[in-house]
């Protein structure tokens, strides 16, 4: 987070409030608790994670900057409980894995004088073991000036690489590069246990592929899946063309076999 422009050299760090801590909140907290007073709220959380101090909603939404770390079909509810305690100027993010509905809902719901960023960390708990540097993080300008200044500083003190975009630009390739890595990966834990002793390298890193996300909640999926406005044609093409080369072995097989 950047500081905010109106703020004085030597002047208290802002403050940053986190409303949800579960998996990814807690990866959140990880990382920025070492830079910044972190107050969080979560209902269904008793023990607050290393770095961040749990405090009721009120005092949470009424930080410099808060970060909504729930789940894509919560956010309307939470930004319902948030609008009363949003202090003017204050910068609203969100970290949900696609951009389009949560910028719509965020612009359509947040009250005028809060500033507004879309992010998506492209990583999780599980690819992000070894530490974040190097990995991607899409920033999304939705309302306020705030969005370049942020990834500078994700650049600057993390090694992020960050990528400003669109919301539809980001869920136009997230439809593909998520929705058929989650859609795959879904497949193959059905088709458990999969080999794991006479592999190629290749299978290997489709092992590694599947491990990342397979412990993902229900609802990442679901919002990957099912809130991308793109998801929906990527996921028909890709079926139609896996079924067009089923279609194509079938024959070729049979062919085989009578010759």
């Amino acid at each position: 987070m950047s500081e905010r422009p109106n703020r004085r050299p030597g002047s208290a760090p802002p403050t940053i409030g986190l409303i949800g801590l579960g998996a990814f909140g807690r990866l959140i907290s990880a990382h920025l608790g070492a830079h910044f007073p972190l107050l969080g709220y979560d209902p269904a959380v008793d023990e607050a994670p290393k770095g961040v101090i749990l405090r009721p909603l009120n005092e949470v939404a009424a930080c410099d900057a808060v970060i909504l770390a729930t789940p894509v079909p919560a956010l309307s509810a939470t930004i319902a409980a948030i609008n009363p305690y949003l202090r003017p100027g204050a910068v609203v993010l969100d970290v949900g894995s696609v951009k389009v509905i949560p910028a719509q809902k965020m612009l359509a719901e947040l009250p005028p004088y809060v500033d507004i960023i879309g992010t998506h960390p492209m990583f999780g708990p599980q690819s992000a073991r070894g530490g974040v540097k190097g990995l991607k993080i899409v920033i999304c300008p939705i309302r306020g000036r705030g969005a370049r200044p942020l990834a500078a500083y994700l650049r600057k003190t993390f090694g992020l690489d960050a990528i400003i975009a669109t919301p539809e630009a980001h869920d136009r390739e997230a439809a593909m590069v998520q929705g058929l890595t989650h859609l795959i990966a879904k497949v193959l834990v059905e088709m458990e246990p999969l080999p794991r002793h006479m592999t190629t390298a290749s299978f290997d890193l489709l092992s590694r592929a599947v491990d990342m996300v397979r412990h993902d909640a229900p609802e990442v999926f679901y919002a990957i899946e099912r809130m991308n406005p793109y998801a929906p044609d990527v996921r028909r093409r890709f079926f139609t063309l896996a079924a067009e080369l089923a279609d194509s072995l079938e024959k070729n097989g049979g062919a085989t076999r009578s010759a």
